[in-house]
């Protein structure tokens, strides 16, 4: 296990800053995801950690120790890429055993080690097969316990499920957490997909154009994001740019369009802002301490364990989800419909330029 901490790391490639200024602590044995859209810098903050590229500027600690200026081989960080990356002329038993026998370790000693790996991720029994006889799962499964075998530091997954079908990404994903928990071992994430983010993660860091926007829990990122980028970015939510136009303390009301929402908390300064409310946190049927929007439908889409309804309200388009079919059994398009929202379930952010 290593904690791994990012000081000020900025990383430029000629005239483009793909990192500006990262600050990251990443503690020991923790599941740590780099989340964000493609060209975030999320695979760049990876691989400098992992030693295959150096910031710019800024500092990269392993505990204790200065790590910016060391190899890869030097760090104790391995790490698995996207694409597996597995030698296709050897044999499951070879490509696991690979880094051992650089090392020029007994053969003893690799052989126990090798064994071990597979029956981490349960390959006992397919030693003599050769990659191009293996689903994509298992290759994947080969590429991390050939990373495990030689016993890293650290270890670091960079979008290792973007090659699988859906069905065996959820396998997969289980099957990383499963093995990060038995071992004990920090590993540091890195992908798009919010929903494998939300499954597999202890804690997330949502990038965006080469920054941090937030660190935190899944819960903490889900239901209480800082910006408006984050809201919109993790899971589907509604976002509903507003006027603060009364001020009583941390309470505020907010105008958009011929809705007037009075009581919302909000502590910023900014007077555009932008509402984030969640579908599930919409109701279709009173509720206390609620606003309540009337507009009408525009879409009912069923999804078997939940129905979301789309309403239109003045200019504004607002997803509902209901788990409750009888609540939206008899609502088609242009019908009237009204929306019940908490006030405690608005969060009010700063509009984000």
């Amino acid at each position: 296990m290593v904690e791994v901490r990012l000081e000020n790391v900025v990383k430029e490639f000629g005239d483009t800053v793909a990192l500006k200024g990262i600050n990251l602590h990443i503690k020991h044995g923790e599941l740590f995801t780099l989340l964000g859209p493609s060209g975030c810098g999320k695979s760049t903050t990876l691989r400098i950690i992992a030693g295959l590229d150096y910031p710019t500027s800024g500092k990269v600690w392993f505990d204790d120790q200065d790590v910016t200026n060391l190899s890869s081989s030097e760090r104790g960080a391995v790490l698995v890429f996207q694409n597996y990356a597995l030698w296709p002329h050897m044999k499951v038993y070879d490509n696991v055993a690979y880094g051992l026998r650089l090392k020029k370790l007994p053969k003893e000693e690799i052989d126990r080690r090798v064994k071990w790996a597979l029956e981490l991720v349960k390959l006992q029994g397919f030693e003599d097969r050769y990659p191009t006889q293996l689903s994509g799962g298992q290759q994947q499964r080969v590429a991390i316990a050939r990373a495990l075998v030689v016993e890293p530091k650290l270890l670091l997954l960079d979008e290792p499920l973007s090659n699988l079908d859906a069905k065996l990404r959820l396998e997969m994903r289980s099957e990383i957490r499963r093995i990060q928990r038995e071992l004990g071992i920090t590993v540091i994430y890195v992908t798009h997909d919010q929903e494998e983010a939300m499954a597999i993660s202890d804690r997330i860091a949502v990038m965006n154009v080469g920054t941090v926007e937030q660190v935190g829990t899944p819960r903490e990122i889900y239901e209480r994001p800082r910006t408006e980028f984050v809201a919109s970015f993790m899971g589907k939510t509604n976002v509903i740019h507003a006027k603060v136009v009364e001020r009583n303390g941390d309470r505020v009301t907010v105008e958009f369009g011929s809705f007037r929402f009075e009581g919302l908390h909000y502590t910023g300064e900014k007077d555009d802002v932008a509402l984030v409310i969640r579908p599930e946190r919409i109701h279709l049927k009173p509720v206390e301490d609620a606003v309540e929007m009337e507009g009408k439908v525009d879409l009912v889409e069923y999804y078997g364990f939940f129905v979301e309804v789309v309403g239109i309200f003045d200019d504004t388009r607002l997803i509902a989800r209901s788990i409750s079919t009888k609540d939206v059994e008899n609502l088609r398009p242009t019908m009237p419909v009204k929306f019940y929202i908490k006030r405690e379930d608005i969060l009010v952010l700063p509009k984000q330029l």
